[in-house]
């Protein structure tokens, strides 16, 4: 699939999901803003950086949008990784982290996709979420993580009814586990072939931001490997 002068943003850019769709992006010829809470890295390649935003104010992902749109002369797609995870059980876990997996998951992509709806183009703009398989029926301990990321279901699947009249599909990935190294450490054991490289996720991500992907919207499309 190529992406041949499309104009893409992806946020949580710097992190290894994130590190591998922008090189997914930019080799399918797509021109490429990368946004992170991180600093930038020195290996950003030919994106265009831009570290230290908090995506969760609705200021601060206005102005981060705005600027990358400005550099790359306009938005053809908006790609909304940003994210973390917390495992913990309600009895011996912190409420806080409820709020805060509410930041970082879901309203990261709700201020970052609200900044690029005046940049998106009719007829051809693109938005794709990461959700998360796990978020289809919650485990122990994980009952924050799959709360936030089922609100990024449902807002993938209300945008996309909403910007039907402006030909913008919305959709998301849900991903099982990811094939990072926080992950191999956390589970030394596992057999890590079985897990979703982030080279798949993104390949499936270059083909929702294609022509070929034109007529899907609202789709949460499970991406998990062997798990």
């Amino acid at each position: 699939m190529r992406l041949d002068k499309q104009r893409i943003v992806v946020t949580g850019a710097f992190g290894t999901l994130g590190a591998a769709m922008v090189r997914a992006a930019l080799d399918a010829g797509a021109q490429v803003a990368a946004i992170d809470r991180a600093p930038v890295p020195a290996n950003l390649g030919a994106a265009h950086g831009f570290g230290g935003v908090d995506l969760s104010g609705t200021t601060e992902a206005k102005r981060a949008i705005d600027a990358a749109a400005e550099a790359l002369g306009g938005i053809d797609a908006l790609v909304n990784i940003a994210g973390t995870f917390r495992w913990e059980t309600l009895a011996d876990g912190d409420p806080d982290t409820w709020d805060l997996l509410y930041r970082v998951n879901l309203r990261t992509a709700v201020a970052a996709s609200k900044a690029a709806l005046a940049h998106l183009p009719d007829g051809h703009g693109r938005i794709v979420n990461i959700g998360a398989n796990s978020a289809l029926k919650a485990g122990a301990g994980v009952g924050a993580y799959t709360a936030s990321k089922a609100g990024v279901m449902r807002l993938t699947e209300s945008l996309a009814e909403e910007l039907k009249p402006r030909g913008i599909t919305v959709n998301a990935l849900l991903p099982s586990i990811i094939d990072t190294p926080p992950n191999r450490a956390d589970m030394p054991d596992a057999d890590f072939e079985r897990w979703v490289k982030p080279e798949q996720l993104a390949g499936v991500i270059v083909f929702l931001l294609s022509g070929a992907a034109s007529a899907i919207t609202g789709a949460l499309i499970p991406v998990t490997g062997r798990v």
